[in-house]
């Protein structure tokens, strides 16, 4: 069901109020009738609404003023000003103030309606696209960076379950993310303000594995001299996420089913079962699914955690994103290093635009960092590749920077003498480069100097067009 738009009439005269009302019966949308300034103000900043109008002459206050209020307050509302024939000239002035657009009496009933469905119309495809542009084409994502689609999808996907008590399994080869993915979750989510407890199931021990989420109580083994706390009563309220879960030892799934099912769990050694409210996150580099067809990770588990699942892509998945991850890290690195880098040269862009980044995103943030602690100089240049991106150089051709430089005399771009409107050139250029680049947005976006959301809009705008 569609929620109303809501209009508020400010009008002293009863009978006009009535009219206008009637008027708009046949109108979808909430309205509100007050007849002074003093109950506007009350309204509008108790309940503010998508449109006002608002006669200029009123008991108490001037229409003027009210105008001037929302507007220095800044309330996210339209405001239409109804005046007398003979106070055109008032009605311009108050539009320069901000009022949307002006009424004269007598209103006529059509012009009333029109009015006010064309301006709410206005704004609710404002709010569209304010909504797409903050939920669709964001940049940074808590510790994600890239306005690419598959990024956009995971963000999306982040949104919708963070708030929620489902399991979330999360795959992606090794250098992805998962774990700024599992803390973007716990940071979203309602249990952001509780513990974040994050164990990798790889790297500890198999022998040491469940005493690290259950927690061992005092003799329970050699060295136990003291009752300790695992991560399981550690993460109590908020989020555990257990990281390369398939790696986990076969006996302790059985256990962390148990734990997953009912929420409690005995400390190694103890004999006093504990209940905990945990959200769970995992992870794995895996294929999940073929650990399961091999036997080393227990299908019921699997199913039991396996709830909602978030694959984060390769970086060769997301290329349009290198550039603007290159630049994130290159300007932290100069910062803490205290060096002046600050951009990459053209043949640079390139040649990380080329490389196949087995690592992924780890692999490229090691990069800049070798670049920056090794090197002094505000532009990163060809000398200052390390291995193995300086044996890409070899594969690429002397044609593949010069096709980059986009030059801009090449006649398949002005084949005809006829000037034409800039708009319809600038497109033929973007179009050109991004064909150059591969369909790569990125690439085309950094040869030609501008961000890649430059692009992405224009390409919008033209496929509405």
């Amino acid at each position: 069901m569609t929620t109303k738009l809501s209009v508020l009439l400010v009008e002293d005269s009863k009978p006009l109020a009535v009219l206008y009302q009637q008027y708009l019966k046949d109108v979808e949308i909430n309205l509100v009738c007050v007849h002074s300034g003093e109950e506007a103000k009350t309204f509008i900043a108790n309940n503010i609404p998508n449109l006002v109008l608002l006669d200029l002459n009123l008991p108490d206050l001037q229409g003027s003023e009210i105008l001037q209020w929302i507007c220095d307050k800044e309330f996210p509302t339209s405001v239409i000003v109804v005046t007398a024939s003979n106070s055109i000239n008032i009605a311009v002035d108050m539009m320069k103030i901000g009022a949307i657009d002006f009424l004269t009496k007598p209103i006529d009933a059509h012009r009333l309606q029109t009015t006010v469905l064309n301006i709410l119309e206005t704004n609710r495809l404002k709010y569209i696209v304010e909504e797409y542009h903050q939920t669709f084409d964001r940049e940074h994502y808590y510790g994600f960076i890239g306005a690419s689609l598959p990024m956009q999808a995971v963000y999306r996907i982040i949104d919708a379950v963070a708030h929620s008590r489902a399991s979330i399994f999360i795959t992606g080869k090794s250098g992805t993310g998962k774990d700024v993915c599992a803390q973007a979750i716990h940071k979203h989510g309602s249990r952001s303000e509780e513990p974040f407890i994050a164990l990798n199931c790889g790297a500890i021990p198999h022998h040491l594995m469940e005493s690290e989420i259950f927690g061992h109580a005092k003799g329970a083994f050699t060295g136990a001299t003291s009752d300790r706390k695992g991560a399981a009563s550690l993460a109590d309220g908020g989020t555990l996420f257990l990281d390369e879960i398939a790696e986990m030892d076969l006996d302790l799934q059985t256990k962390l089913l148990r734990f997953v099912q009912t929420g409690k769990f005995r400390k190694v050694g103890g004999n006093k079962e504990e209940a905990v409210d945990i959200r769970f996150i995992c992870a794995t580099n895996q294929d999940p699914q073929k650990a399961v067809d091999a036997g080393t990770f227990r299908e019921d588990l699997y199913y039991r955690l396996h709830v909602v699942p978030i694959h984060l892509p390769a970086l060769n998945e997301h290329s349009d994103d290198i550039l603007a991850i290159a630049k994130h890290f290159l300007l932290t690195y100069a910062d803490e290093e205290n060096k002046s880098f600050k951009h990459f040269s053209n043949e640079v862009k390139v040649v990380l635009m080329n490389y196949a980044w087995p690592g992924n995103v780890r692999q490229l943030q090691n990069v800049i960092r070798n670049i920056v602690v090794l090197n002094e100089d505000e532009t990163v240049k060809i000398s200052h590749l390390p291995p193995p991106l300086d044996a890409e150089l070899n594969g690429l051709s002397n044609t593949s920077f010069e096709s980059a430089s986009l030059n801009i005399s090449d006649n398949t771009l002005y084949n005809n003498a006829d000037i034409r409107p800039l708009s319809q050139v600038e497109q033929e250029v973007i179009e050109h480069a991004i064909a150059i680049c591969g369909d790569n947005i990125t690439k085309a976006a950094a040869l030609l100097k501008i961000n890649p959301s430059t692009i992405y809009r224009k390409k919008q705008t033209w496929e509405l067009d």
